[in-house]
């Protein structure tokens, strides 16, 4: 009897272990990683050591690697997420990260060097940029230029990436900077700072390609986005903004050996408010780019002023000197389907240095007068555009 009792219960061991065995990765989770507070974050505290601790565990484990900020208010200094990762990762925000007042660092929430990367939730990146805004006030405004501060969120060397949903809230610096990057959404995002944060770009794009922005809603204190060098294949669709400084490409020509911007699209966007609409920048007195097939098209203004721009002699005050020439190109630019209201008259103008400009387009055109003092005017210096349908106001 004892015998047979023995051989039960050692019977029931085995069908236990092997259960157990069995239900394992499961209960890792496959690839890895997990919820921040098993590795140790809390609510209120800093987080960063788990953050990281999570996302090293799921970057060096076979499959879909998960790193998750759960519900509620978690404190981080910068923290660096960066791969080869073994797999696929995924970065559920749900909860709410916050910045320290000040951090040191360009970056904040920083992903470098990943390959299928997924950044989604309905949760807040809050970068309590005001203190860091109070201590340079209109620094954008002048030759001293911004202090490097914080991004909220970088993506650097990233290939084949998806950001969804998120929130980016007070950014110190720029809210998104995609970097040297391939294959890149971001979608249904928001993106939030008052109209007076300095340097507060929503998204800034540079060196990447194939990148799609789409069904962002951006309201800032600088350009809801913004396009450097060695960016093509982007797309900027149904993105509304403001407050901001509108959709721009540029500045170029800033720093030596800029690379060309080629293939931008823009359709679809409103711009309520913002201090620019539609725009191409770029510095006299400095270095040469080239910029070629930038597109926008099926854009509202509503109240915007300067909505339609190409500015080559773009200088903030004693940035530069605006007496020499740009040495940027610009070919095969065209604003199409621009329709709405300004508050001034300047509703197109189209500054291009001598020679520098070439297949320029304006395809129907209207732009209504809001404001005390008019009629809007239509400025083109230096180029003749080519001009299809109505184009109001008319003059170049």
């Amino acid at each position: 009897m004892e015998s047979c009792l023995m051989l039960s219960t050692l019977f029931t061991i085995l069908i236990v272990l092997s259960n157990v065995k069995a239900q394992a990765p499961a209960a890792l989770g496959a690839g890895g990683g997990g919820d921040i507070t098993t590795f140790g974050a809390k609510p209120g505290a800093d987080s960063a050591q788990a953050i990281t601790t999570a996302w090293k565990e799921a970057c060096a484990a076979a499959g879909t690697g998960t790193v998750t900020v759960p519900t509620g208010t978690f404190l981080t200094g910068p923290v660096l997420l960066a791969g080869p990762c073994k797999g696929e990762m995924k970065f559920n925000l749900i909860g709410t990260l916050q910045a320290p007042l000040k951090v040191e660092t360009s970056g904040w929430i920083t992903f470098e060097h990943v390959d299928k990367l997924t950044i989604s939730g309905t949760g807040t990146l809050d970068g309590q940029g005001e203190e860091m805004w109070k201590s340079q006030p209109g620094c954008f405004k002048t030759a001293k230029m911004c202090k490097t501060t914080a991004i909220n969120l970088r993506l650097d060397f990233v290939k084949t990436g998806l950001v969804e949903g998120i929130t980016s809230l007070n950014s110190k610096n720029f809210h998104i900077n995609v970097l040297s990057s391939t294959d890149i959404t971001l979608q249904k995002l928001t993106i939030t700072a008052p109209a007076e944060s300095p340097n507060t770009d929503g998204i800034h794009v540079a060196r990447s390609k194939g990148v799609t922005i789409t069904d962002v809603n951006i309201g800032t204190g600088d350009d809801c986005v913004s396009v450097g060098d060695r960016t093509s294949d982007l797309k900027v669709i149904n993105v509304k903004c403001g407050p901001g400084h509108g959709i721009s490409i540029g500045s170029l020509g800033l720093y030596q050996n800029e690379e060309p911007v080629t293939g931008v699209t823009v359709q679809g966007c409103t711009l309520t408010k913002s201090d620019n609409g539609v725009r191409v920048k770029s510095w006299p007195d400095k270095y040469g780019c080239e910029a070629s097939g930038i597109h926008f098209s099926d854009i509202t203004m509503e109240e915007v002023e300067n909505p339609i721009i190409i500015d080559m002699m773009y200088c903030p005050p004693g940035g530069c000197s605006t007496t020499a020439p740009s040495k940027v190109k610009l070919t095969d630019i065209s604003f199409k389907g621009i329709k709405g209201s300004t508050p001034t008259p300047d509703a197109i103008s189209i500054n291009c240095m001598l020679g520098s400009c070439t297949n320029i387009g304006l395809a129907d055109i209207d732009l209504k007068f809001t404001g005390p003092k008019g009629p809007p005017i239509a400025n083109c210096t230096n180029i003749k555009p080519t001009m299809t349908g109505t184009v109001n106001p008319a003059g170049c």
